[in-house]
């Protein structure tokens, strides 16, 4: 059996390391820097090893004999931190099969011989890759994988090994469905990657991968279905997504804001999702889909303002109760948008508008109110964001108690107090309720900004306020942009014949268009 002669180090990490990578580099990764050769002698590698690795707990130098009476010598360097026990027991294992293997006079190793055996007698179910550059052999070890130095050798070898504990597949937190498929994305690259090739079994779903620059060495991924996919809008996402080769990448959203096309707008750009069902389904309409290693979320684009009214559980419902909830999400936009608006608007300018029984009744809660209604507007949204914000951050548990609780006890108290009527806190809670029935989280942000513009002109010019500021939306909305589509397609431009899942969603027999036909079998 093998001799391990030292069995633990010291050294390095910069920060917890949750990407995995490819054993070699990217292809879209260039460097100007001179690389260091790996020297014949195992020790000259390991002493400048252990210099680059300094100050690390976690980093394992495991020396080990080989051959004939034990004369050839080697090391594997690792980070104990990024692999399982398992897999460290399985190498180890593997790589004592060396000792009764041949590999060559005492005076040498030759490359072939080492390569052959870990190819074919050693670690058989796991391929090798060699290098002969220190600077990559350090790259991988930072990665997470194993590397492999031998005496009188100027070549290593790596194998891919990084294995950290991640969250299990589960039911979506931030899309919830009553009928549907229940599984979400999790933070493990290669079981996202695998949840959509399990629903797109063709070889036209290709995968394309980067790597981000700096510490993080993020690795970055995009899908797209070949021949579905607009080649010119592949083209333009390739060329602005090759700008974080040199940036720190650390979750989805940081791609979003470096490829959108208006950093200033109020409005998303992109969509993001937890559901590989989604997923496969933006990616047949011809979209590109964005994974980054250590997070959850995929990023869909380009994202159109028509699409952050869908939800995935609009297909797996009945034609007429879909169109039905769409038509509600709607008004929800429009309520969550303008009611403070359109009632400081009334109330203040067109108080005619009003029926008289309403507007004594109006008239009635607001007495004795010192404030005028923008103000009073203002006041109630302050704190429902306020409520809002701190449920998030708070303990599960607790947070949802206390935005209501807190909601219940501040309208209460702002009502006896004489600050607020009991028609403002209404209106304010039914905004905030109006901006929950969207389903996608950012799109509500959005409204969350734009309603305060909008209560300014209603109390500065009313009803032709509210106007002006809807028409210089709707102006931005017509020259916004996605990855260089038009943001409002297919309303503008218009395009009728893909309006069938816009206001109404079509019966799914007339809308679905079977993958056989356009990838698997295209000459069918």
């Amino acid at each position: 059996m093998g001799t391990d002669l030292s069995g633990n180090s010291s050294q390095q990490t910069n920060g917890t390391r949750q990407d995995s990578r490819s054993s070699k580099p990217s292809k879209k990764q260039t460097t100007d820097k001179v690389e260091r050769p790996i020297f014949t002698q195992l020790d000259e590698n390991l002493r400048q090893l252990e210099e680059v690795f300094s100050r690390s707990v976690d980093i394992i130098f495991r020396h080990w004999a080989y051959g004939p009476e034990l004369q050839h010598t080697a090391c594997s360097v690792y980070y104990e931190s990024l692999m399982q026990g398992e897999i460290i027991n399985y190498m180890k294992a593997s790589l004592q099969d060396l000792v009764t293997y041949e590999v060559g006079p005492a005076e040498g190793i030759k490359p072939e011989d080492v390569f052959t055996f870990f190819e074919h007698g050693g670690v058989s179910e796991k391929k090798a890759d060699i290098l002969d550059n220190l600077d990559h052999a350090v790259e991988q070890i930072t990665y997470g994988n194993i590397v492999i130095f031998f005496n009188h050798w100027d070549k290593a070898l790596v194998y891919k090994s990084l294995e950290v504990e991640s969250r299990q597949i589960s039911e979506p937190a931030n899309e919830s469905v009553v009928q549907g498929p229940r599984e979400s994305t999790v933070e493990n690259l290669k079981k996202n990657i695998g949840l959509l090739r399990m629903r797109l079994s063709t070889p036209k779903f290709k995968v394309e991968s980067l790597t981000a620059g700096g510490a993080t060495k993020t690795q970055v991924v995009y899908g797209y279905i070949e021949g579905m996919a607009d080649p010119e809008l592949l083209k333009e996402f390739e060329a602005r997504i090759d700008q974080i080769t040199n940036l720190e990448i650390l979750e989805t959203s940081y791609i979003e804001q470096i490829i959108e096309d208006d950093t200033w707008s109020p409005f998303p750009q992109h969509r993001y999702t937890e559901r590989p069902d989604v997923a496969v389904a933006a990616l047949l309409e011809g979209k590109i889909a964005v994974l980054v290693q250590g997070t959850g979320s995929i990023l869909l684009c380009p994202g159109l303002f028509t699409e952050f009214f869908q939800s995935s559980e609009d297909y797996y419902q009945r034609t007429v109760y879909s169109t039905m909830i769409r038509w509600l999400r709607i008004i929800a936009f429009l309520l969550a948008l303008t009611l403070p608006s359109i009632y400081i608007a009334l109330s203040t300018f067109h108080t005619e508008l009003i029926p008289t029984v309403l507007l004594l009744t109006i008239i009635d809660t607001r007495e004795g109110i010192p404030l005028p209604a923008f103000f009073e507007a203002l006041i109630m949204e302050f704190f429902f964001e306020l409520l809002r914000e701190a449920g998030v951050r708070l303990p599960k548990p607790i947070g949802s108690a206390v935005s209501i609780v807190g909601a219940l006890v501040v309208g209460e108290a702002a009502i006896n107090a004489g600050i607020a009527s009991p028609i403002m806190v209404i209106i304010v809670a039914l905004t905030g309720i109006a901006s929950f029935a969207i389903p996608q989280y950012n799109i509500a942000i959005a409204l969350r900004i734009l309603k305060f513009p909008l209560m300014i002109s209603a109390t500065v010019m009313g009803g032709f306020g509210i106007m002006i500021v809807f028409l210089l939306i709707l102006l931005h909305l017509c020259k916004l942009r996605s990855i260089g589509q038009p943001y409002m397609r297919p309303l503008a431009p218009f395009q009728f014949n893909q309006m069938r899942d816009v206001i109404v969603r079509v019966p799914l027999k007339k809308m679905l268009q079977s993958p056989r036909k356009h990838i698997a079998h295209p000459e069918k």
